[in-house]
């Protein structure tokens, strides 16, 4: 169970200057701080090259401290390497997105025996031991994708709607945090009879070509006697959304989403996406950032909030951030936030959505 106590993370902390090479106090050698990001893939989400990879390096340079941010592309033998290669060439932070929690805790507890600190970034790594985890409530994302649904399926009034659930991947566990939150949404409606359960499958790796063969395999299964998907982010919704116009259905069928990405947006804008979850990725890069930074000058900063771990049961000092319910009344509210410009969003056929959506 997370413990919430206030936020000490509400903006950039002060940290001291950086310490060159050199004598520190007892005439030892110090370390340059020099901090390694390894994102996951760029096809899951496209968040991590867009954003996330941005924002980072925009904290890093602010603060004049030397970084590398590099992608393992979903491929766990790159990540192993990725994470060698920085720790030879003078990381002496790690911040890591898990493909797996296995792979995170290799990378981890080899990083750690050499005296490198860590940190969990978006994904927590199971038994992993990270001095931090920055994140969002994912069991809140979760929480609001269901109650999204509920709201899109009671809109569209359709008695006993029986819903398919298209989970992330298995071997993330956020994708276990966003199950739980939606599951605690749907299943006493469920349990009730006031909804029906579909299918309800995990898509490996968040891979949305399979999420496609995935939705398809559901369809035939139920006849296309489906009346609302769950689906747990932005690309699933996209996959399931195409299956739909296919079988001509887009538009009818209410699909949730989350990262807010411009053509989730666009979805929504069209009546073709239920809602979608925006996690504004600029603050939480910042936190991450501000607590790397704080690791890599030898300071250890005090977190408000911890997470248990439900492998190690240790409770992980974290920053959790808020996450925001986006449905056609307020896709505006990700435009003003600057997550994604009107020049992305308002292209061709969306200029006319926006402008009725008041996106100029």
């Amino acid at each position: 169970m997370r413990r919430f106590l206030t936020i000490a993370a509400a903006g950039l902390l002060a940290f001291s200057g950086l310490t060159a090479c050199g004598q520190d106090d007892d005439g030892g050698t110090t370390k340059t701080p020099k901090i390694g990001v390894i994102l996951p893939d760029s096809k899951s989400s496209a968040r991590w090259e867009t954003a996330d990879r941005k924002f980072l390096a925009a904290a890093f340079e602010a603060a004049g401290v030397e970084y590398d941010i590099q992608n393992a592309q979903n491929d766990k033998t790159a990540f192993g390497t990725i994470a060698d290669q920085m720790i030879t060439n003078g990381a002496t932070v790690l911040m890591i997105v898990n493909l797996d929690s296995g792979t995170g805790k290799a990378v981890i507890e080899k990083a750690r025996s050499q005296g490198v600190a860590t940190i969990d970034y978006d994904r927590l790594t199971l038994g992993g031991n990270s001095e931090y985890y920055v994140s969002f409530d994912n069991e809140k994302v979760g929480q609001l994708q269901g109650e999204g649904l509920v709201k899109c399926l009671a809109d569209a009034k359709v008695d006993k709607p029986v819903v398919a659930e298209l989970n992330g991947s298995a071997t993330d566990n956020n994708a276990t945090q966003f199950k739980a939150g939606y599951d605690s949404v749907l299943q006493p409606l469920y349990d009730s009879g006031e909804f029906v359960k579909g299918p309800d499958e995990s898509v490996p790796e968040w891979n949305n070509t399979q999420a496609g063969t995935i939705f398809e395999q559901m369809l035939t299964s139920t006849s296309g006697k489906i009346d609302g998907v769950l689906a747990a982010n932005d690309g699933l919704a996209h996959a399931v959304i195409s299956l739909l116009e296919k079988n001509n259905l887009k538009g009818k069928v209410p699909v949730t989403g989350q990262d807010a990405t411009v053509q989730a947006l666009q979805h929504i804008l069209a009546g073709e996406q239920c809602m979608t979850v925006y996690k504004a990725v600029k603050k939480e890069a910042d936190a991450a950032a501000e607590l790397a930074i704080a690791l890599a000058n030898g300071e250890k900063k005090t977190t408000s909030q911890t997470t248990k771990d439900p492998e190690s049961g240790r409770d992980v000092p974290s920053v959790l951030l808020d996450p925001l319910s986006v449905t056609a009344d307020n896709v505006k509210a990700v435009v003003d936030d600057g997550y994604v410009t009107v020049a992305e969003l308002c292209v061709d056929d969306y200029a006319e959505l926006c402008t009725k959506a008041g996106i100029s």
